[in-house]
């Protein structure tokens, strides 16, 4: 075989690697979201850090839980998960600079506090509604006093 055949099977190779990975991706998204209650989610993976470390992912709640899950990864399980109980919500703010281009448009920047330390999200405003409505409807027999700090 000529360099060149070898060349044409590579490029084919890769670019099936590239379809299967992208419908892939979208099979994994209409799995996650055939039951409901996702929406798109952005998560700061270093708080600390002003401007940068946001990842781009879909928020879905699961019971008492909210998951979060990556844009651009395959894997069907959460990233991340936050339990309702431990999360509270600590106040929004708009995006700046370099965080307007690395979010999703008319996205709002949220703070919650939870127990391994501050966690910063981005969301639609009316996804913040939904999040602010979970979060107080916490089931019977929660100790409200514990939840808001009292």
């Amino acid at each position: 075989m000529a360099w060149w055949e070898w060349l044409l099977d590579v490029c084919g190779v890769v670019l099936l690697l590239i379809v299967l990975y992208g419908a892939g991706l979208i099979v994994r998204r209409r799995l996650l979201s055939r039951h409901g209650g996702t929406f798109e989610l952005s998560h700061r993976a270093s708080p600390d850090r002003p401007d940068r470390g946001w990842v781009l992912g879909l928020g879905r709640y699961s019971g008492e839980s909210l998951e979060w899950f990556r844009v651009f990864s395959i894997s069907p399980r959460p990233k991340h998960t936050w339990r309702r109980d431990e999360l509270e919500y600590d106040g929004q703010r708009d995006p700046l600079g370099a965080e307007q281009a690395s979010l999703y448009p008319d996205h709002v920047v949220i703070r919650c506090q939870a127990p391994e330390g501050v966690v910063e999200l981005a969301m639609s405003v009316s996804s913040l509604t939904g999040l602010q409505a979970w979060l107080e409807a916490m089931p019977p027999g929660t100790d409200w006093n514990r939840s808001k700090g009292l």
